[in-house]
């Protein structure tokens, strides 16, 4: 399967509603004298004084999804853009608060030699050399992002490039990656991605990434080093090439997670539906794909994975050149952001500063260039041109309206809407203010928000408010407007953000409690799990709280930095936070999560292989192998199992029966089959070609005949 097309160089020329209208009856007959509009006039202004919101959020400051980094908000400049260092780009990106900028730009990458700057094949503009873009990246008060050239290029090039910028210039250049979509190099039966190495294999990629994190770091031990993988759920993932042990992702970790520090995904709505609508829609994959991509990384790097960060270097809706500049991907721009930071990811690059003008169609009433650039390229395309150079597109306000949130060190906290066209975020800063923003994704109403709040009590103040809809031609300050901490309206196709101050004296800013330390997991069996911490200064116990969306509950509490969370189902995956009390009950901000899954027991009647034979990014084929471990044979036996996502189901299969409901599975012994003998002295196997909408992350607990099985 061909994956999907972009332009990587310049264009040439509800859920349930809540109803909160009071019930005026008891109102109006006690006034009903004092009043010349009588009860049934009472009524009926009362109920019209307090209309029902259709939008329920809920704001839980006790689930910590992570603190913002300093590098959170970024995009992706490129050498053939002409316009890349203008002074009103460093100007423009300071004031979205961008931390990082990612050079030379996307697959030009493999082609570009630094230190010449050349790109055999390709343009290069005048001005956009390496200082010339570090100028930038200072200008804006930023970090760079660099792309080693893997293409065509050396380790001992790239080493060089670490000299020149950290030691030369002392640059600080902390962020390097080796190579750009690396898995586009023809291996897999597609190439866009320039590779000059005569093996394309993902074990020549890992082989090569070890050679390079040497020599780079040789030059400056403290460089971080990115290996590139595949989003989960995205073409190439699960196609496993001629001669490899797996796929791309599983083969490249399974090599390098002891050298690298960080890696590298890309993420684009993609489908055939052009629709803004159905590219926001897409968006709520992209959570289950990061868990997997962290999934990933567990699995080979172990108790060194939190070492080891996600960065989303490229994010766009690519659907079919259009919608790109329009408003609809402005809101898109602001929710995937903020949804991919909400799931582990350090670093948020938009594809890309400048991009040039492709098919030209109209959203909303406006001229959509098809250009996929935060900022215009000035460029035309038919009889059609862009506004001036550097004019902001509607996505470049839907990133700086995250910049409402908070910054650097910030937390951000969990925040569920009721609406699938309403999405909620929420950032609770260090000074012990509340940042919530509401992304109106429906084109045609406004939609009435009522907020509540865990862990946080508003002070009667009047919140600050901003917001960018139709009308407005920059994020506009609206506070006075009618906003309050309980209530508010945010507009078709647009963005509200409310910032809210705490009552005195609540709040973790109350207690004597600092934070605690991200939790450990320091072991796991079938139906515990022990965790660690570091203390905080001031505690005199610990909470341990498990997280579902915005809900949470109290699973463990101890005076130490450890506990044991037993009674877990076998295959669950767990969310938890750690928090603080001081002497007076008074709690502390939780500390940063920490997700795992319990293992399946190793006394277990039975055993199952479960393994991925190949796929191609969504669909695949699956052999499930079961051994039975008991003292007596089993027969006509049954197999269970939910799958981790939605996405996941069960096509058609052999050796067996299959039925699948929801997420379940079950499976049947096939008529006429022998009996499992005991003591694992045979096996069955079975086999089914699956689908998946998303992520397919292998599922965690198998059950013959209703006991769970070791392995998986």
């Amino acid at each position: 399967m061909a994956p999907p097309q972009r332009s990587r160089r310049p264009a040439r020329a509800a859920g349930r509603p809540r109803h909160l209208a009071r019930t005026a009856a008891a109102l109006a007959a006690a006034l009903s004298l004092l009043s010349p509009l009588g009860a049934a006039g009472i009524a009926a202004a009362a109920v019209q004084e307090t209309p029902a919101a259709d939008v329920e959020v809920q704001v839980n400051t006790q689930a910590s999804l992570g603190r913002l980094t300093d590098t959170a908000r970024g995009v992706n400049a490129a050498v053939w853009d002409s316009h890349m260092n203008d002074p009103e780009v460093a100007a423009l990106m300071k004031v979205a608060d961008v931390g990082a900028m990612r050079y030379p730009g996307g697959s030009y990458a493999d082609i570009y030699h630094w230190q010449t700057h050349t790109a055999p094949g390709g343009y290069v503009a005048p001005g956009t050399g390496f200082d010339a873009f570090m100028g930038t990246v200072r200008a804006t008060g930023a970090q760079p992002i660099l792309i080693a050239n893997y293409g065509s290029g050396t380790p001992q090039e790239a080493a060089g490039w670490v000299r020149y910028a950290n030691v030369t210039k002392d640059y600080d250049a902390k962020y390097w990656e080796i190579g750009n979509e690396i898995y586009g190099n023809g291996h897999y039966g597609s190439g866009w991605e320039h590779d000059d190495h005569p093996d394309k294999s993902p074990q020549e990629y890992a082989r090569q990434v070890r050679a390079y994190a040497l020599a780079m770091k040789a030059v400056d031990p403290t460089i971080k080093i990115g290996a590139v993988l595949t989003a989960p759920g995205n073409w190439p993932d699960g196609v496993v090439g001629a001669g490899d042990p797996g796929d791309w992702n599983h083969t490249v970790l399974s090599q390098v997670t002891d050298v690298i520090d960080f890696v590298s995904v890309h993420w684009y709505a993609g489908g055939s539906d052009t629709t803004a609508d159905a590219a926001m829609a897409r968006l709520t994959r992209l959570p289950g794909e990061l868990r997997e991509v962290r999934n990933q990384i567990d699995r080979y790097a172990g108790a060194d994975s939190p070492r080891i960060g996600i960065a989303l270097t490229e994010v766009n809706t690519n659907t079919g050149g259009a919608m790109l500049t329009a408003r609809p991907n402005g809101l898109f721009a602001a929710d995937a952001f903020l949804t991919a930071l909400e799931n582990g990811v350090f670093n948020v690059d938009w594809w890309n500063t400048h991009n040039g003008a492709d098919r030209i169609t109209t959203v909303d009433g406006e001229t959509d260039y098809g250009d996929m650039g935060m900022l215009s390229s000035g460029g035309c395309t038919g009889e059609f041109c862009e506004p001036a150079p550097n004019t902001p597109f509607h996505p470049y306000y839907g990133m700086k309206m995250t910049s409402e949130l908070g910054t650097a060190g910030d937390t951000l906290v969990a925040a569920v809407s009721s609406a699938r066209d309403v999405s909620a975020h929420a950032v609770h800063r260090r000074d012990g203010r509340l940042s919530v923003l509401l992304i109106n994704k429906n084109p045609d109403a406004a939609r009435t928000v009522d907020l509540a709040y865990t862990g946080f009590t508003p002070s009667v103040a009047t919140p600050e408010a901003s917001r960018y809809a139709r009308g407005d031609n920059d994020v506009t300050d609206v506070t006075g407007s009618g906003a309050s901490a309980s209530r508010v309206t945010v507009p078709p196709y647009g963005m509200l953000a409310v910032t809210l101050t705490p009552r005195p004296g609540t709040g973790p800013e109350a207690s004597a409690a600092g934070t605690p330390g991200t939790p450990r997991l320091d072991a796991v069996t079938g139906t515990t799990g022990r965790l660690s911490w570091a203390g905080a200064p001031g505690a005199t116990r610990y909470l341990v709280q498990e997280r579902d969306g915005a809900h949470t509950w109290l699973v463990g509490e101890t005076t130490g930095t450890s506990v044991t969370l037993g009674n877990l189902p076998p295959g669950s995956t767990h969310t938890v936070n750690v928090l603080a009390s001081d002497a007076s009950g008074r709690l502390s901000a939780p500390s940063d999560p920490l997700t795992f899954t319990t293992g399946t027991p190793s006394d277990a009647p039975c055993a199952v292989t479960y393994h991925p034979d190949t796929g191609w990014g969504n669909g695949f084929v699956a052999t499930v192998t079961v051994r039975n471990l008991s003292d007596t044979p089993v027969t006509g036996w049954t197999m269970d199992w939910d799958w981790p996502t939605d996405g996941q189901s069960v096509s058609s299969g052999w050796n067996a029966t299959f039925h699948q409901t929801g997420r379940h599975v079950r499976v049947t012994a096939p008529e006429g089959a022998g009996p499992l003998a005991p003591d694992g002295a045979s096996t069955v196997s079975f086999g089914f070609v699956g689908a998946n909408d998303g992520p397919n992350p292998e599922p965690s607990a198998f059950r013959l005949n209703g006991a769970v099985c070791s392995g998986g």
